[in-house]
């Protein structure tokens, strides 16, 4: 895995942003387990409050294109500080703010807001941008991993946190935890020793074949959205929003109806993080061998069987756990695929905002899957008709990355006789 990351500084950059992502994505993806306590203590209703967790869901999408392209334009340096600062003003106001529009605000836009201005979109296009080509599929699987880790160890920590202090209390300890990923941003934007990579065309293999685009932002943006095999892309990774939102807000509360204790809910999204280190790193280097398409179809496709086999399992804490590792497995291991596919069809040189515009359509589907969830819950006191629409997109999603537009992978040499 660490080979191909042998140029000077390369190591360091992709550490770091995976450091970076590791609070930003931990702190997100344990929002959900704020839901049950939010509800007791504010009466709020758990309508609102995923309405709430479903907006910052599409806010924390919308913010990936824009926070991209400011980095295209400016650097990544100022947009990862005011990410980290927005994030952990967020969670440090939510208790202040125990309404309807309060949590909107906090939970909704500002931590939202600033998880994703230090997310994938930034991140993953400012280590594209300094690392050779050779390295980029590594280390988008390495930043992945940080984000997964993240997950593993803040979703156990934010549900001792709430036992041990309140929700309140653990609101605030998260927003000093954020402000620990200050130091990292220097070494993410620090050029390398030796810098040969290119800020647009760069003359790599990748897309050379595949009409990378050879004019400014406003003409890249114009054929991106031309592209058949960019909006099928889209449409995918909407489906794989909408299953992953779903699931981080509303396992905690399906945990529940069954009966569980919460540590089962919080143990579950751990195992979550943790195996999709396995699958982020694996997946990563899986990209520069295989066509990146057939990855990603494969991976949704399985997520459709594994939902089925929990469907047909009993309500116990290890099929929760076997769920979880299962999920784990191709989680966000999605983001290096689809951020290749992207540089392959335009180049690194707006990578960002590219990328960007692709996980707004993740959230845009993140929207959905948590704002109808808890509409599904309230209604009919289960997830039942979610889980069947979870299967259905997920299958969906793996037919359509099949018709994608990407050049098979150079045959290795054949060993000498």
């Amino acid at each position: 895995m660490f080979k191909t990351l042998k140029a000077p500084g390369a190591l360091a950059i992709t550490l770091a942003a995976a450091g970076i992502l590791m609070v930003t994505m931990g702190i997100r993806q344990s929002m959900g387990l704020f839901v049950g306590p939010l509800n007791t203590a504010t009466g709020l209703g758990i309508v609102t409050i995923s309405f709430a967790m479903a907006v910052a869901q599409l806010t924390w999408g919308a913010i990936q294109p824009l926070a991209g392209a400011a980095a295209d334009r400016w650097g990544p340096r100022p947009v990862l500080i005011a990410g980290i600062v927005v994030l952990a003003l967020g969670s440090a106001l939510t208790p202040l703010m125990p309404s309807k529009w309060g949590l909107i605000f906090t939970v909704g836009l500002l931590t939202a807001m600033g998880a994703g201005a230090g997310s994938f979109s930034v991140l993953i296009g400012a280590a594209a941008q300094r690392l050779p080509a050779e390295s980029r599929g590594s280390a988008s699987g390495v930043i992945n991993a940080g984000g997964s880790l993240g997950q593993f160890v803040f979703a156990p920590l934010t549900q001792k946190l709430i036992q041990m202090t309140s929700w309140m209390g653990a609101m605030y300890t998260l927003a000093v935890l954020t402000l620990l990923a200050l130091p990292l941003v220097g070494k993410v934007t620090k050029p390398m020793a030796s810098d040969t990579t290119a800020s647009g065309t760069d003359g790599t293999t990748e897309g050379a074949s595949q009409g990378v685009s050879q004019g400014g932002l406003k003409a890249t943006l114009k054929q991106a959205m031309a592209d058949r095999s960019y909006l099928l892309l889209h449409a995918g990774f909407f489906t794989c929003g909408f299953h992953i939102a779903f699931l981080v807000t509303h396992l905690p509360k399906e945990v529940d109806l069954c009966g569980l204790p919460a540590s089962v809910a919080s143990w579950s999204l751990a195992l979550i993080g943790l195996a999709n280190i396995v699958g982020s790193l694996v997946v990563g280097n899986l990209v520069g061998q295989y066509r990146s398409k057939m990855i990603l179809a494969l991976m949704y496709g399985s997520r459709a069987v594994l939902v089925l086999w929990y469907l047909a399992m009993p309500r116990e804490p290890w099929v929760f756990y076997v769920f979880a590792v299962g999920l784990g497995l191709t989680w966000l291991a999605t983001v290096p695929p689809t951020a290749g596919l992207v540089g392959k069809l335009f180049g690194v040189r707006y990578l960002g905002t590219l990328f960007g515009l692709t996980l707004l359509s993740h959230q845009i589907g993140g929207f959905l899957g948590a704002w109808l969830g808890g509409l599904a819950v309230a209604e009919y006191g289960n997830y039942d008709w979610m889980w069947w629409a979870d299967i259905a997109l997920a299958a969906l999603a793996a037919v359509l990355n099949l018709p994608i537009r990407e050049a098979r992978m150079p045959r290795p040499a054949a060993a000498a006789a």
